[in-house]
């Protein structure tokens, strides 16, 4: 049986990506160039880029920046293993950054669930919230959400940040080669797909490992 959270935190999921989804919307109305294209705001900036590319990526907690892109930019700019160390740095940063949201906004959580809610879910998360953040990272929207609400649970940092290390270690690799390789816009979606497949798969055998552990012949 897959794990859900009780019913009142299905308010603070949906307030979370709900409030992401809009900025996004208010961002392409906007037409931010460094939020649609970064790369070249990445380029002009010189040796500040690798500054700039790690602060977007840690700053897509709060505001929707197109993740996939400035880990392509990295690679374009730096090369691979530079490029994926930048990436995998914003990467953690980001969820460090939403973990802490959610350990302050305990309260809030606290004035929209009941103790039995929270009692279930802190089990939950416990169990399953290292898990998720591998999974979910390199999925917009739903990196920033699994990250806060993990920090409203028991889990603890060392867990935390150890799970956004693998599940970001793979893309940023991912992303970082195909900008090294100078590749198309075609390319770079099909890279978003295997990203994506990637997070499935880990789903996938999350999902099976746990159903393993339950059986009683395993």
């Amino acid at each position: 049986m897959t794990p859900v959270l009780p019913r009142g935190y299905g308010l603070v999921v949906a307030a979370l990506a709900g409030t992401s989804l809009l900025l996004f919307a208010v961002v392409e109305a906007a037409g931010v160039p460094l939020l649609t294209d970064p790369l070249p705001t990445l380029r002009a900036a010189g040796a500040l880029a690798a500054v700039l590319g790690v602060a977007l990526l840690v700053a897509d907690v709060a505001v929707p920046v197109p993740a996939s892109l400035v880990m392509l930019a990295h690679g374009a700019l730096f090369g691979l293993l530079p490029g994926a160390a930048l990436s995998l740095l914003g990467g953690v940063g980001a969820t460090a950054v939403g973990f802490a949201v959610g350990r302050r906004g305990r309260g809030l959580v606290d004035r929209v669930t009941t103790p039995a809610q929270r009692r279930r879910a802190d089990r939950l998360l416990t169990r399953w919230g290292a898990l998720a953040i591998v999974v979910t990272r390199p999925v917009p929207v739903l990196a920033e959400t699994v990250a806060v609400l993990a920090g409203t649970s028991p889990l603890r940092w060392p867990a935390a940040l150890l799970a956004a290390t693998v599940g970001t270690a793979a893309p940023a690799v991912l992303y970082a080669a195909a900008g090294a390789a100078a590749v198309e816009a075609v390319d770079g979606v099909l890279v978003f797909g295997l990203v994506m497949a990637l997070a499935a798969v880990l789903a996938l055998a999350g999902h099976l490992r746990s159903r393993g552990a339950r059986s009683p012949h395993a």
